[in-house]
């Protein structure tokens, strides 16, 4: 009887290991891609978070009018960011204004003087400093009280988000102005001030749209399979809610950065607001204080006034521009 020899297997080279059909494990599936090549989970987020910009931003070009708000925010804060270079730092000086009180808009002078000779047009590019930033950071401390106080309501539910909806609703019956005046008055007057009184003040729009959103998202059929697989009230708040929820609270920021310019530019001209700070509500402040409306000084209060018209109306506009790519059924016009 003859015994048939099986060929010897050949010695796997060093530095690789054989899985269990023969493969090196190096190697990659059919197409001799090794696995090494492939792309990690990060470089996958990051590329998806890419192309979602991307398509974002090629739906925003189709609004015209949110483009025409985005170059003008972008022109402000271009104004703002070089205002140092523009009009140095000392345009608030009293001492050493160049101009003599209350000069009509002239080629030295575009925008005139206010009643201390200081250039308007210096004032007025300085303050968009002042307002940006108190716009910003109002805006976004607004909705992060919102953002947080509607996620834990709308995902615990139960007793406890009816007492946290019912302190939200006791914020949004009372008046936005009235609060933030009396905070402002009994705290000392500086910008963070009005910063944390305007920001404190204007969350309950904001965590009621969140706490709804909430509640759609946490009856989709994901949640329960997370939930199933584990996942505890950290896990589904973080990674499954808030991400879906970002949209509408990026809208309603934008939305809320114009309010908050206007609360500010209030504030300041009802005197509560920094009055070492060029600001535009101050610079109205000023002219009233100067008689401008009764002498007829239209150039002290035009500026500052059709300044804080045009930042409002730009966030405004960008605002819905931003509201419609995210939710198309609204029919916003282009």
């Amino acid at each position: 009887m003859t015994v048939e020899k099986t060929p010897p297997t050949p010695p796997v080279p060093s530095g690789s290991a054989s899985s269990s059909d023969g493969a090196p494990s190096g190697a990659g599936p059919s197409d001799g891609v090794p696995y090494d090549a492939a792309p990690s989970a990060s470089a996958l987020a990051w590329a998806r978070r890419r192309g979602s910009v991307a398509r974002f931003w090629a739906q925003y070009r189709t609004h015209r009018t949110g483009l025409f708000g985005l170059a003008g925010l972008a022109l402000i804060a271009l104004l703002a960011l070089l205002a140092p270079l523009l009009v140095g730092g000392d345009v608030a000086s009293v001492t050493d204004a160049p101009g003599t009180a209350l000069e009509k808009p002239s080629g030295a002078f575009p925008l005139g003087t206010d009643q201390f000779g200081r250039s308007l047009l210096g004032l007025l590019i300085w303050g968009a400093r002042v307002s940006l930033t108190v716009g910003l950071l109002a805006a976004a401390l607004s909705v992060a009280i919102g953002t947080l106080v509607g996620v834990i309501a709308g995902h615990y539910g139960g007793w406890f988000a009816t007492v946290v909806m019912r302190i939200t609703d006791w914020f949004l019956v009372m008046p936005t102005l009235v609060l933030a005046i009396v905070l402002a008055t009994v705290m000392s007057r500086s910008i963070w001030t009005v910063i944390l009184a305007i920001g404190v003040t204007s969350w309950p729009t904001t965590a009621r749209l969140v706490r709804a959103q909430t509640i759609a998202v946490e009856s989709r059929p994901y949640i329960e399979r997370a939930r199933a697989l584990g996942g505890g009230h950290r896990h589904v708040m973080t990674r499954h809610v808030l991400p879906n929820v970002m949209p509408l609270v990026l809208a309603q920021t934008t939305l809320g950065i114009s309010s908050a310019i206007l609360t500010e530019a209030t504030l300041a001209f009802l005197g509560l607001g920094d009055p070492i700070i060029i600001s535009w509500g101050g610079m109205l402040q000023d002219a009233r204080e100067a008689g401008a409306v009764s002498s007829g000084h239209w150039w002290y209060l035009a500026p500052p006034g059709i300044a804080i018209a045009f930042v409002a109306l730009a966030f405004t506009l960008c605002g819905r521009a931003i509201e419609a790519v995210l939710n198309p059924k609204l029919g916003v016009p282009r």
